[in-house]
């Protein structure tokens, strides 16, 4: 017989699992997979001391993967639009022209604007770095820039673009969950994430303004483009037409997985019939890239991403994450500990910083921010309404805690998504993804302020309360 999950109980849990995944990451050379499959047998071994018999626990861990089999569809596809747009020319024509009019002291500031754009317009920010992600690093390891501070611009961007995007699914989303109209959700996030876009932008100008190319590098620079122009035809009204069609589709809020089908598709074609690539060669790279010999190995390396089998690392991990937050939420230990949380919540800015902790967790716990946001939502929704606090705060907060989040966990499935693109760990970009971690702050500076606190104020209206 099942019986309730304590809140002791539970922070028990999570502090075994998170001790776990420390001593993966830390000690044992970030072996997560091994170390979330020993958090899958603590859970697991918890969960029976409650009550919860061997194929029950199966059936969360089943569950959860069914749900979260749209990300894992895009893993795969991602790997395949990667590859496809390195045997058309489509990456190496981007970093070739990008390398002639981007100069290293605007390259921050322009990247995280780019980025942010094209995500805000396609509403994927997995599609953004995926392809403006692949190139802006391709082109700082060309000029010697820091990865790990253009990684974090990447990402700032990116994530951005998605959490306000309308045509974005986490944006959508978190206002169906909160049961908050679209657009009052996009209006109540831009008071917190437009300052906060404004002072990140500052930031990456002032640090880039202190990024100088040497003559070593400049040189490696034009032999980079040398050799990107003995191996491909570079002309852009061709090479270009994958990522154009990509954009479009993305914004005309076609399925993911169609536009990028179509993406691949286009792109086999061109490096088919205008780089004259072999049918052997395009179809050899679909399932595993290798790399070209141009004597340039950072080069090399960049052109030898992608394909089906670059992504199996990150599948697997996101597999076994997924399973374990499963087994998680359906033993009732992630509800235990939010909800101990949220019994001590007192002011208004202690209830936006439980939301947006509370989201933070729950991506920590069950590595999806999809799940999580739904289960924020669901758990705040009637504490919000009780003290006449729009909703629309709460679809924010809980973005804050979740959509940001989450690719700062380097065993989400979008942290490890965007560490396997962007060739750079969580761990090494996470500090630098300067939206991602001070947008949150800001809100909950603003929370304890009175500042951006939307309040009810007739049924159906919503008015600010500055005070």
């Amino acid at each position: 017989m099942k019986s309730k999950t304590s809140f002791f109980h539970a922070f028990l849990v999570f502090l075994g699992l998170f001790g776990l995944i420390a001593v993966g990451m830390f000690v044992l050379g970030k072996q997560l997979h091994i170390a979330l499959f020993l958090g899958l047998i603590w859970v697991g071994l918890n969960a029976r001391l409650v009550g919860f018999e061997y194929l029950t626990l199966r059936a969360m861990m089943s569950a959860a993967i069914s749900r979260a089999l749209p990300a894992f569809y895009i893993f795969m596809l991602i790997g395949l639009v990667i590859a496809a747009l390195m045997k058309s020319g489509t990456v190496a024509t981007l970093i070739y022209y990008g390398l002639d009019w981007l100069s290293p002291q605007w390259f921050l500031p322009i990247g995280f604007i780019l980025c942010a754009l094209m995500s805000l317009l396609t509403g994927t920010s997995w599609g953004t770095v995926g392809t403006l992600g692949v190139v802006f690093m391709g082109m700082a390891e060309a000029l010697g820039l820091p990865l790990f501070w253009v990684a974090g611009a990447v990402v700032s961007g990116a994530t951005f673009g998605d959490k306000m995007s309308p045509v974005s699914d986490t944006t959508n989303l978190a206002a169906m969950s909160s049961e908050t109209d679209l657009y009052a959700h996009i209006r109540s996030m831009m008071m917190t994430t437009v300052p906060t876009f404004l002072l990140v932008l500052v930031v990456f100008a002032l640090v880039g303004f202190n990024f100088a190319v040497t003559q070593d590098e400049l040189s490696q620079a034009q032999n980079m483009q040398l050799a990107l122009s003995q191996l491909f035809n570079l002309n852009p009204l061709v090479t270009l037409w994958p990522v154009v069609v990509l954009a479009v589709l993305s914004y005309r809020k076609f399925p993911a997985e169609i536009s990028m089908t179509v993406c691949v598709l286009i792109a086999a074609v061109i490096a088919l019939w205008f780089q004259g690539q072999s049918v052997t060669e395009v179809t050899d790279a679909l399932w595993s890239n290798s790399k070209p010999s141009t004597g340039i190995d950072n080069l090399d390396d960049l052109l030898g991403r992608g394909g089906l089998y670059a992504m199996a690392w990150t599948l697997l991990l996101a597999f076994i994450a997924v399973a374990l937050g499963g087994m998680l939420q359906g033993a009732g230990f992630v509800l235990a500990l939010l909800d101990g949380l949220i019994k001590r919540i007192r002011s208004t800015g202690s209830l936006v910083t439980s939301t947006v902790v509370t989201g933070l967790l729950s991506v920590a716990a069950m590595s999806e921010a999809y799940i999580a946001i739904i289960l924020n939502s669901e758990l705040y929704k009637q504490l919000y309404k009780d003290r006449g606090i729009d909703t629309a705060v709460l679809s924010r907060s809980v973005e804050e805690g979740t959509t940001l989040m989450s690719p700062l966990i380097p065993w989400s499935t979008a942290g490890a998504f965007y560490a396997a693109t962007l060739g750079i760990g969580v761990v090494e970009y996470a500090p630098y993804a300067l939206l991602n971690i001070l947008n949150p702050v800001v809100a909950i500076i603003f929370a304890f302020w009175g500042v951006a606190i939307i309040k009810k104020t007739t049924e159906g209206a919503t008015g600010n309360l500055s005070g």
